[in-house]
């Protein structure tokens, strides 16, 4: 069973994170020859403010 584990920046719709996962699963299940049905994805979303580049955030990246 694959598991997908990703990091987010907070602010994406349900249905865009859904439209993601069904490609994901898809892309999954069909390089690694399994049933689209065992893959998970999880996501963990996170603030602005928790999301670091070069030690700067990304409110000051922008």
């Amino acid at each position: 069973m694959p598991i997908i584990e990703m990091h987010l920046l907070e602010g994406r719709s349900d249905q865009m994170k859904a439209k993601m996962a069904e490609a994901v699963s898809e892309a999954v299940a069909e390089t690694l020859e399994v049933d689209k049905n065992s893959v998970r994805i999880l996501i963990t979303e996170h603030k602005n403010a928790e999301f670091y580049v070069g030690g700067k955030t990304k409110f000051a990246i922008e």
